[in-house]
């Protein structure tokens, strides 16, 4: 994550580049969909985010056989947070399709009407910037509200969803029915709550949508109900059926919704057009911040047929308008040191909002950043942000400089221990490998502690700073060697949170391998390759003697991020905070699975279509089992297809490139049975 920007739209020369750009982008979606779905707390703009979305998007299109099933092109937004009740969506609640041109839009229209005929009509409207939620109405009367989540599974929120004035807890009719709608907060909301929060010298919220977000979790109601949530409705996922979106906005008027204000339907491509520059004209005067306008197809039986992917509707489009332009000044620059030891520069600007946010610092990437776009303290900048938090500095207007602009010196030490820094070989990053760094292990600790590593519920930031400054951690091992007496003496703890901390830490001790291999902060290892790690090995001893030319022998597992493992294992200092971990009874045991056969061995195997004693899961554990790939697309890579009823396009490019299809039957007796 802080190991240096990706270039985004440079070609890979060779398998082994594009496997490990491939990783390093789901690393840091990933990451950043749990800094903006579970955490409310995005670090990037929604433009930046995009981009990487759109580059792994294309990257895995170009290699298919490096597609996997948890990979995030193939999920739904975020997981769901222990704080609520869960609840199973009966119909998924999926995200949209973005695009960011007009020829996009175009080419999405052309195709609908060269499919569905000349006469089919689209509906444009505007995409709100909030939180999207599903409302369950029996006999008229609400009776569950929740999250959307992963898409499957949300939070159960009913009680504070009461709290929105907009949202009608008996409807004027008595049908059972559920519908989705978008939580917001508006602009005027927003900005009265920040003005009282700034009084109060508290933190101020970082936009409306993340503050819509943490409102509609906290469990105080009263707080819900002070801050003047809104909702629109905008579609009816269970219940009366209709022929077009259009009539059934109408319909959900009628019910006493709080519907879409901006929405038209549209007959041509340039009309559709037209109504999205409409939208985008007028959105800075809307009350509340949009983040695009969504085309979707009118009629709902062409939608029916037209379908969906695991993450998206085929038959809708968000059209995400160009990053908004603001300008500021440059009132310094400060570096960071990350948990890996890389050195960050970040701007500190006069503060400014932008696209619903109120920016006073934004990262700058790189040192070499700094140089390229000639950032000089004193600066007037241009920043851009497309609707989330840290925007970018898009250019300095030269032209506005006095004289009295200071340049930038790039440090030749660490800002927090003195040592030099160094910049590797092919990385434009300066680090500090001073093991010994406080700031390292500060982050360190703060990476181990969180939900995606170890998940040590209380162990948030200041309470690992307060640690540290006591001598109670040096290295992520010390954590489960506290004791409650040593907490009990410290000025921010009473007896019952000591204890509190106490037991969450010993609850960790069994966690699976794969979250402990992450929370050690191995660079190029995210959580998708500490996974593979984990299932490779019967223990991490087994892993630390492991040769470089074995590890990178894994399934998708590359030279870079073999050598890291590789030489992470080698130093002193991780074999200490091994026999530590070991000493302390923390899980060290891996989930090597013992394969029934290696008759599908190097083959990859696509499944398609339906089947009727067999789920895709079942499919693809049989193929996994026997040590074959299960991959999710056709390419002239892939060995066989298993088609079943209703294979679809799958089936037909295995018959174009020639490659073997059968059904499950003949499969098992081939392969499986013999």
């Amino acid at each position: 994550m802080e190991d240096g920007q990706i270039d985004l739209f440079a070609g890979s020369t060779n398998k082994d580049a594009i496997k490990k750009e491939i990783e390093e982008l789901r690393e840091k979606i990933n990451y950043n969909n749990i800094k903006y779905y579970e955490e409310d707390n995005p670090e990037i703009s929604d433009f930046e985010y995009d981009k990487l979305t759109q580059r792994l998007k294309k990257l895995e299109k170009e290699n298919p056989e490096f597609v996997t099933k948890d990979s995030p092109t193939q999920k739904v937004g975020g997981k769901t947070k222990k704080i609520f009740s869960q609840v199973t969506h009966e119909v998924q609640m999926q995200s949209l399709q973005d695009v960011f041109s007009y020829v996009d839009v175009s080419s999405f229209v052309d195709k609908v009407k060269e499919e569905y005929g000349n006469e089919t009509q689209f509906i444009v409207e505007t995409k709100i910037d909030g939180l999207s939620v599903s409302l369950e109405y029996e006999k008229g009367k609400l009776v569950r509200g929740s999250t959307r989540g992963d898409g499957y599974i949300g939070e159960d929120v009913t009680e504070n969803l009461k709290c929105i004035k907009d949202i009608p807890l008996t409807l004027n009719t008595d049908e059972t029915i559920e519908v989705r709608g978008e939580v917001y907060l508006p602009r005027k909301e927003f900005e009265k709550i920040n003005k009282e929060l700034e009084e109060k010298g508290k933190q101020i919220l970082a936009n409306p949508r993340n503050a819509a977000a943490g409102t509609l979790r906290q469990l105080d109601s009263n707080l819900v109900k002070s801050r003047n949530l809104s909702i629109f409705v905008f579609t009816v996922l269970k219940g009366r059926k209709f022929e077009t979106d259009s009539k059934r906005l109408d319909f959900l008027d009628e019910l006493g919704f709080k519907t879409i204000e901006k929405r038209k339907v549209c007959n041509t491509k340039e009309e559709v057009i037209q109504e999205i520059e409409k939208i985008g004209d007028i959105r800075e005067s809307l009350a509340y911040d949009i983040d695009g306008a969504v085309i979707n197809v009118d009629n709902l039986h062409i939608r029916e047929e037209m379908g969906q992917t695991i993450k998206v509707p085929k038959w809708s489009v968000a059209y995400k308008y160009p990053p908004e332009q603001k300008e500021t000044k440059v009132l310094g620059i400060i570096t960071q040191v990350g948990r890996t030891g890389q050195v960050t520069p970040m701007a500190i600007l006069e503060k400014v909002r932008v696209a619903g946010s109120v920016i006073s610092k934004t990262t700058l990437h790189n040192f070499d950043f700094i140089e390229q776009k000639d950032i000089r303290i004193g600066d007037t900048v241009v920043i851009e942000k497309a609707g989330d938090v840290i925007p970018e500095v898009a250019y300095v207007k030269k032209e506005a400089r006095t004289g009295e602009e200071k340049e930038y010196i790039k440090p030749t030490n660490c800002p927090v221990c003195g040592e030099l820094l160094e910049k590797e070989e092919d990385n434009v990053a300066l680090r500090c490998t001073n093991s010994e760094c406080p700031a390292t292990i500060y982050r360190s600790i703060i990476h181990f502690a969180s939900r995606d590593c170890m998940d040590i519920s209380g162990m948030g930031e200041a309470v690992v700073e307060q640690l540290i400054e006591s001598n109670l951690l040096s290295d992520v091992a010390d954590i489960y060697y506290l004791k409650y007496e040593d907490l009990l003496s410290l000025e921010r703890f009473a007896p019952k949170s000591a204890m509190n901390l106490i037991n969450a830490i010993n609850e960790t001790k069994n966690n699976s391998l794969d979250k402990l291999l992450f929370g050690l902060g191995i660079r190029h290892i995210g959580k998708r390759a500490a996974k593979i790690l984990a299932s490779n090995y019967n223990d991490i001893y087994e892993l630390y003697n492991a040769s470089v030319e074995e590890l990178n022998n894994l399934n998708d597992f590359g030279l870079v991020m073999a050598k890291s493992v590789y030489d992470f294992f080698r130093k002193d200092k991780t074999r200490e905070i091994i026999s530590k971990l070991d000493k302390a009874n923390v899980n060290l045991k891996g989930s090597k699975e013992q394969l029934d056969s290696l008759k599908l061995k190097d083959m990859v195997i696509v499944v398609t279509g339906s089947f009727d004693n067999y789920s895709r899961n079942d499919v693809a554990n049989i193929i996994e089992k026997n040590g074959g790939k299960f991959s999710s697309s056709v390419s002239k890579k892939t060995d066989i297809v298993i088609a079943g009823e209703n294979a679809g396009s799958k089936l037909s490019k295995a018959q174009e490139l020639g490659i073997k299809v059968l059904s499950i039957d003949d499969f098992l007796k081939s392969y499986i049975e013999n």
